[in-house]
């Protein structure tokens, strides 16, 4: 098992998470952040500490398309360790849905 990004990061970017994470598995791109599953040790550290409730164990249905965008873009992404300053819209896009569509164009994260 290992956790994974969905939705409600994108335009939030809460970096708590990256903060407590041992091995430093997070990537940052323009929007969200995702997990790197080969770098992820499964601690669950990082879930509790998304005020965006936007992590996820991978073993929860329906995450499949969500777990192939996290192994994606973190092979593209930098990778990042320290906390910095959510988006400054994080509030009031937090919980707002299609984010999605608006970030990558389409509804399926496994095509994003």
């Amino acid at each position: 098992m290992t956790y994974v990004v969905t939705e409600n990061c994108i335009r939030c970017k809460y970096t708590d998470c990256v903060e407590v994470c041992p091995v430093d598995c997070f990537h940052v791109g323009e929007t969200m952040l995702v997990i790197d599953p080969d770098a992820c040790i499964d601690c669950g550290v990082c879930e509790p500490e998304c005020p965006a409730d936007a992590i996820k164990a991978d073993t929860e249905p329906g995450l499949e398309g969500w777990i192939a965008l996290n192994a994606k873009y973190a092979a593209l992404w930098p990778n990042i360790s320290e906390k910095i300053d959510p988006d400054p819209e994080a509030a009031a896009f937090d919980g707002q849905v299609g984010k999605l569509a608006k970030a990558f164009g389409t509804q399926d994260p496994a095509a994003a």
